[in-house]
C-alpha cells in the first residue's frame, strides 16, 4: 500500500486519547479520517488530534471508505463493532479483552480468516524484545513438551476496580476525563481483574507457547467490591499439561507491574518476569539462556501494537504476535474461569471451537 491508512476510530475515551491516537497522528502513512463517540469530549478529540470528522453514528464511520479501524469502546461492545468493521473487509484494532465470551471469540478469529484482513488485539508485553527473543526460544524445541505452567499477574489497579478510576488518568498522559466506572467496576460490562488485567498475562502465556485451555477449575474474590479483584484456577491444557493461573488488583500504586510466568518442559524450563525483567531458559543437558535486559524495560507501555497494526495493513511487517487467535484463547480461559467460580469453583470444559488453523489442518 503506497497511499495513506484511512483509519476510523470508535471509542474517543482515555486510553485511546492517551495511547493510540498520538500515536497514529504522528505517523505520516495513516489518515485520520473520522472517530466516532458519544461523550461530550468528541468534538475537541476530533480537533486535537486532526480527525476528519466526528460522529456518534458508528455506520456513518464506518460508510467513509476507511481501510482501518481501531475499537477502544466498553468491553460489552467490542464484538459487535468488531464485527461489522470485518465483514465490510475492514483491518481492525480491538482492545482487549476482545470479547467477554469464548463463541464471539472463535466466531470473530473465523470471520477475520474469512475476510483476509489483519486483526490486532494491543497487548503490550506481547511485543516487548525479551518476550520476542524468550518466544523464539520456545519456538527452537528448548523446552521440549511443556508439562506445567505458573502464571502470575498483579497489579496497581485497586482504584480502577473497585475506587476512583480517575486516578490512573495520571500514568498516562490523557486530556479526556479518566476510566468510566459502568464499564471497569461493572460485572454485566466486563469489569473486574480477570477481564481487565488477566486478559494480558494469559494473551503472553498463549502466544509463547501455543498452548490452549482444555478445562478449568477457579475461583474469584470481589472482597468486597462489585467485580472481581483476585482470581485463581487450575488449568489443564490440550497436551494434558497442568497449569497455575493467579490475579491480584491490589498492589499499591506506584510500584509496578508483575507479569511471571513459570513454563516447565521434559527439556528444561523458562522463567520471564516483566517486574525483575527476567529472561531465564535453563535445560536438562547443562545449557542455559541468560537474557540481559535493561533495567525498566519490563514496564508496561503500548507503543509497538498500534505502530504494528498499521505496518502490517502498508506491508511493512509480518509478525502479528497477538492475532485473533491468541485473543481467542485468553478470552475463552477467562469466560471459563469466571463460569467456573459461578459454580462453586467446579471444573468447566472449555468450549470447543474450530480455530482458523484447526480449519487448515494445523495446531
Amino acid at each position: 500500500m503506497t497511499r495513506k491508512v484511512r483509519l476510523g476510530a470508535v471509542g474517543a475515551g482515555w486510553w485511546a486519547t492517551s495511547n493510540h491516537f498520538p500515536i497514529f497522528a504522528g505517523r505520516d502513512d495513516v489518515e485520520l479520517v473520522g472517530v466516532c463517540g458519544i461523550g461530550p469530549e468528541l468534538e475537541a478529540v476530533r480537533d486535537q488530534f486532526g480527525f476528519g470528522m466526528a460522529t456518534r453514528d458508528y455506520d456513518e464511520l464506518l460508510d467513509q471508505g476507511l481501510d482501518a479501524v481501531v475499537v477502544t469502546t466498553p468491553h460489552d461492545l467490542h464484538f459487535a463493532q468488531a464485527v461489522q468493521a470485518v465483514d465490510r473487509g475492514l483491518h481492525v484494532l480491538v482492545e482487549k479483552p476482545v470479547t467477554l465470551h469464548a463463541e464471539e471469540g472463535w466466531e470473530l478469529a473465523r470471520r477475520v480468516e474469512a475476510a483476509g484482513v489483519h486483526f490486532l488485539a494491543p497487548y503490550g508485553w506481547n511485543y516487548k524484545p525479551f518476550t520476542v527473543e524468550a518466544r523464539k526460544l520456545v519456538e527452537a524445541g528448548h523446552l521440549g513438551e511443556i508439562q506445567h505452567v505458573v502464571c502470575n499477574m498483579a497489579s496497581p489497579t485497586t482504584g480502577l476496580f473497585a475506587g476512583d478510576t480517575n486516578h490512573i488518568r495520571a500514568l498516562w498522559d490523557s486530556q479526556t476525563s479518566g476510566p468510566d466506572p459502568s464499564t471497569w467496576q461493572s460485572p454485566a460490562r466486563g469489569g473486574g481483574y480477570a477481564h481487565g488485567q488477566v486478559t494480558h498475562s494469559s494473551a503472553l502465556l498463549f502466544w509463547l507457547t501455543e498452548l490452549r485451555a482444555a478445562s478449568v477449575m477457579a475461583k474469584v474474590s470481589t472482597a468486597g467490591a462489585a467485580v472481581d479483584l483476585y482470581d485463581a484456577a487450575v488449568i489443564t491444557f490440550d497436551n494434558h499439561a497442568l497449569g497455575s493461573l493467579s490475579g491480584a488488583a491490589t498492589v499499591p500504586d506506584g510500584d509496578p507491574y508483575q507479569v511471571d510466568l513459570r513454563i516447565f518442559g521434559t527439556e528444561g524450563m523458562l522463567l520471564v518476569d516483566t517486574e525483575r525483567e527476567r529472561v531465564s531458559l535453563h535445560r536438562h543437558d547443562g545449557r542455559k539462556w541468560d537474557l540481559d535486559i535493561e533495567p525498566g524495560a519490563g514496564a508496561y507501555e503500548c507503543i509497538v501494537p498500534p505502530n504494528r497494526f498499521i505496518d502490517l495493513i502498508t506491508g511493512a511487517s509480518t509478525e502479528n504476535n497477538s492475532d485473533a487467535t491468541v485473543a481467542a484463547r485468553s478470552i475463552e480461559l477467562i469466560d471459563a474461569m469466571l463460569r467456573s467460580s459461578q459454580a462453586g469453583g467446579a471444573e468447566v470444559r472449555v468450549q470447543e471451537h474450530e480455530t482458523a488453523d484447526a480449519a487448515k489442518g494445523t495446531r
